[in-house]
Order: structure tokens, then sequence, then C-alpha cells
């Protein structure tokens, strides 16, 4: 099936193609999302980073760090084995130009084809192949993933996005992707097109923040990147941070211990620099292969942070890489964020947008400037690209394009259903409506359930439910919960309500309403919340009696089997973790 859109521009000729198609592609199955809720997160790296910085360097260390994925579930069930499968794809496409985008893996561009030389300028793996990286668990490598919220590879990266059709004013389609973020309360919407005869993608991106608090903010487009031989980044700072052994520093580049950093291939263990890029420098990155051929990456001043990440070349950086695909060989990250770093986000104030645009595109340095030294090259470089932004007139672009940015579009494919509850809740509280050009809808029971409760009071009944809705974090679900009388609550009530004591930090009354719940009706979910409860208060025993307990009452969900299992290991009580293990089904 393919779908396309063409516009016909003022001077009546056709300037570029919007395309929705099927690829076919090797991927994993990416199973269900996991029966509980993240309570207790996995280790996070930032958590525990020790920083030796100057007093001007205002990173915002640590600033909005988060312990877990909570209201998002983990996915933690996928497979392994490939198969062939057919993959939604969106293509924008002119004479220059084609990307290609996975709508329904967090809008994630796969492909970046430059027409005249035929070269992809992306790293595109050759399959689907899940790994635990992403703050929910499953994350896959290759081409630019888009993050927001909160630190890491973002809760949607798997997942698909609202995806809608519009058009500039002056007649290009435009590829619009967008969808609500549960943890900061934020809409998020990426608008994508080509010009006529151009041979760089435009990317506009608008976060929304609505409500009457600054919230952290976070956003890093991830660039896959192929790993030339002979390669190197150029990015116009002379300074990175970076971590090693947990401690934050900051260093002089391109030489780190004697390493020129910037050719990547030297690099010898997996690492992080964010570039310290000064206030007044274009903000760019490219990556060259030992031609001068490669990418290049630019944006408006928003978009400040540069980062390289690299594997390393080390035997376990080889076995990573080999983990990740097939036969697409080695990769790097650049990046480019709000931030200067990924170590904290950055403060956004209320009822504010932030926006900018990013371009991505082929870039060819001649001989004779691929022959300097880093200095000079990156120089070199940012001349020339604050000469085309200048022309370009980039940030001029942005501010003219914000009425194409507000313009309701045609919608083609549908996204989750928590912006659709969102829009309902200001609506019966009274707040100012979320961004209105974007279009949600309700999916499933499940929020229904929860649309009951802030219409009437009262969450809908579980008796017949085999496992538990959605999990929200927003104080007002949290309140109406509260409101319901304890002899109308029935298990599941009583057990979500535990849940949110939990994750606002009430133990006490989380224990009674897990208990409550149990008295009601016995059930895997309340063992689960009281065992992880047992856990946060250092009770190892109790804990793993409790998980024991769930697990015994779900043996045929391998998604409850796998996390209690997990969370019994944490107690460090061993000998439950056999005798949970003997009393399981062999398959």
């Amino acid at each position: 099936m393919t779908a396309s859109f063409l516009y016909e521009a003022k001077k009546g000729k056709i300037m570029s193609e919007l395309r929705f198609e099927w690829k076919n592609m090797l991927a994993a199955d990416l199973g269900e999302e996991s029966c509980v809720p993240d309570l207790l997160g996995e280790r996070i790296l930032q958590n525990s980073l020790k920083f030796y910085l100057d007093e001007t360097d205002e990173i915002y260390e640590g600033y909005g760090k988060v312990a877990d994925s909570y209201p998002y579930r983990q996915r933690n069930n996928y497979k392994r084995q490939l198969k062939e499968k057919q993959i939604r794809t969106a293509v924008l496409e002119n004479n220059q130009l084609k990307a290609v985008f996975l709508p329904d893996y967090g809008g994630r561009l796969w492909e970046l084809w430059d027409k005249n030389e035929n070269r992809n300028l992306l790293y595109t793996n050759d399959v689907l192949q899940f790994s635990n990286l992403a703050v929910r668990n499953a994350w896959f490598s290759g081409g630019v993933e888009w993050n927001l919220g909160i630190i890491g590879h973002q809760p949607y990266t798997t997942e698909p996005l609202y995806v809608a059709e519009t058009h500039t004013d002056e007649g290009e389609p435009v590829l619009r992707m967008y969808e609500y973020e549960r943890i900061r309360g934020v809409t998020w919407q990426m608008d994508f097109w080509l010009d006529d005869d151009c041979s760089y993608l435009k990317c506009r991106m608008r976060i929304v923040n609505e409500s009457t608090e600054v919230i952290p903010m976070y956003w890093w487009s991830n660039m896959a990147v192929p790993e030339y031989a002979g390669g190197r980044i150029v990015v116009p700072a002379k300074e990175a941070y970076t971590s090693r052994e947990a401690k934050v520093s900051k260093v002089s580049i391109p030489q780190v211990e004697g390493v020129d950093i910037t050719r990547y291939e030297n690099i010898p263990s997996q690492i992080d620099y964010f570039f310290h890029i000064p206030e007044e420098s274009p903000k760019f990155i490219a990556n060259l292969n030992q031609e001068g051929y490669g990418l290049l990456q630019y944006s408006t001043k928003r978009l400040r942070g540069r980062k390289l990440f690299s594997w390393g070349h080390k035997e376990g950086a080889d076995r990573w890489q080999e983990f990740l695909t097939e036969d697409a060989g080695r990769y790097v990250e650049i990046q480019a964020g709000l931030g200067k770093t990924q170590y904290g986000c950055i403060p956004m104030p209320p009822h504010s947008a932030w926006e900018w645009l990013e371009r991505y595109g082929s870039i060819q340095v001649p001989p004779e400037e691929l022959r300097l030294g880093f200095e000079e090259l990156s120089a070199a470089l940012a001349g020339k690209v604050a000469a085309r932004i200048q022309k370009e007139q980039l940030e001029e672009r942005l501010r003219k394009t914000r009425a194409m940015a507000r313009r309701k579009g045609i919608a083609v494919y549908e996204g989750s259903g928590f912006g659709a509850l969102e829009v309902l809740r200001r609506d019966l509280a009274g707040e100012r409506p979320m961004s209105s050009h974007l279009e949600y809808h309700m999916t499933g029971e499940s929020l229904e359930n929860w649309a009951m409760l802030l219409k009437e009071g009262r969450l809908g009944q579980g008796e017949d439910r085999d496992r538990p809705d959605e999990f929200m974090c927003d104080s007002c679900y949290y309140e109406r919960l509260k409101g319901i009388k304890e002899e109308d609550l029935d298990w599941h009530a009583s057990y979500q309500l535990g849940v949110m004591h939990l994750y606002y930090g009430k133990e006490e009354a989380a224990r009674k309403a897990f208990l409550y719940s149990l008295s009601l009706r016995e059930n895997p979910w309340a063992c689960h919340g009281l065992g992880v409860l047992a856990m946060q208060m250092e009770r190892s025993g109790e804990a793993a009696d409790w998980l024991k307990k769930g697990i015994g009452m779900r043996k045929e969900d391998l998604s409850y089997v796998k996390e209690g299992l997990r969370l019994i290991l944490k107690t460090k009580e061993y000998r439950r973790v056999i005798r949970v293990c003997e009393e399981l089904p062999e398959k």
C-alpha cells in the first residue's frame, strides 16, 4: 500500500513528494509491555555521577533526573529471533534527497540518501534487534532517534507516533509526527519537509509546556553514522565534558590523554564527549570519511549542544556492535541537544514553547582543507556553516514557519490515547487547552476507565479484569482515587491507589491499600506492590516472600515471572530464586 501527497508550488510545478509505504525488514518481536509498573527502575549512570567543573559551566548537573520510567511500562518481553516483517514508512523525496522514517518506532529517521552520490548519510541497521539500553528497556541502533523529556533513550523510542500531513506556505508537503509525553506533561511535535531542488532535510521541532510549573526538559537528536575507516568528527569546539570512573570533568580537545578523539577509530574504550561550543559559534557537527565526504547537521541556536559517542575498540565494544546488528558494520553516534550535556535537564518555563530548526544533508570538504589540523579545519567549516545559516536566514525561517507549525494537519496514523485523556482532564478542570491543532483519540477500554474516574469519580469495576489498567502519575488521578470511599473500592482501584501512594512516597498508605486489595481478591499485582515496598524499606526476606507469592499466581505469565525474579535477585535472597525456578513450568 502506498499513499502519496503532492503539492503544487506557486510557480506551478511539483516541489517534493511525501509517500506512506511498507518496507520489508528483518525484525525481532517486540512483545507485550510488562504487566507490572516500573517502580524501582534500573541503575542509571547519570544518577551517581560526581562533578568536577567550573561554576560557570552551567550544565544543570543532576537536574531533572528520575529513577524509573513510571508511569510507562517496561518493554522487556522482546525476542532475539529475527523474522521478515512489513514495517510502515514515511518517505520524503525530491530530486536531491530521499528521507525514510519509521513512524511506528518513535518516528526515527532511518535512511537519508544523497541521490547525487547514491550514498546513505546515516548508519542504517540491516535489522531491528532490541536490547536493554532505553529507559523502558527495548532499544535498537541506527538512524536518527529523537529523545525528549527524561534523560536517556526516550519512552516512545519503540512506540507508534501520531502522523499527520500538512504543507508549507510555499506548497511543499510536510510530514508531521507528534505525541503527549506523560512524565513531563508536554506535547512534542516534529515537522519535516524538503524544499524544491534542495539537498538538506528540514526538521522543525516544537515542545510545549502548558502547565503553570517550571519543568525539567531534555532533548537530544541521536544520529547513528558510519564509523568510516580514517573518518573524523568536526565540531566548533576546543573543550568537551566527559565522564571517567563516574567523575565528570572538562578536557581540551582534540588530544585527550594522547589520543585524537575526533578521529574516532583511535578511541580505546566506550565514552561520551559533550563538546563545549562557544555561544557565538554556529551550532553544527559533521562526520567525514577519509575523502572528506559525509553528514553535516546544523541548527538554530537553541539546540546548542553537540556530542560524540563511541563504543570504543576493545573486545567488549566489538561484541556490543555485533549484538545489535547482523551485517551493517560499526557505527558511532553524533548528537545535538538543548543542553550542553546529558548529565541533567534544563528548566523550561511555564506556558512556553521551545522551537528550533535542524538541517541534515551531505558535505564535501576539499582536499586542501581535509589536510588541516582539527582546529584549522573546524574554523574553516565553522565559517562556511555560519555563512550558510546567514544566507538561509535560519532563525528568521524558524519564525516564519510558526503559523505552519500550528496549522492542523490531515491525520494519517494513530498514536497513543494519553493525549486525548489529558485533553479531557484539562477540559473538565477548566485549564487552558493543549495545542489545539494536534488531534488525539481515546484508545482502548483501559483509558476509558480512567476517563470514567475523571467524569464520574469511579475507576470502573475490576472483578473481571485479568491484569491492571494503564498506570498514571498525574496528581489529579491520585486525588480522585483518594476521594473514593473505601467501601466503594474494588481490588483493582485499591491496587491502583496503592501504586500511586507508593509513587508519591506515602509508604504506609501504600501498604494499607495493597493489603486491602488482597482482602478483596487474591491478586499478584498487590503482591508485587508489597514486594517493592518491602524492598524500599530494606526488608529483603519479606520482599522475596511477597514476590514469590505473586509469581506463584502468574507462573504462565513470562512478563510477571521475569520482573519478579529480577527483583528477588536484587534482594539477594538466592535460595528463594532457586525455589521459584523449581516450581515454574518447564516451558
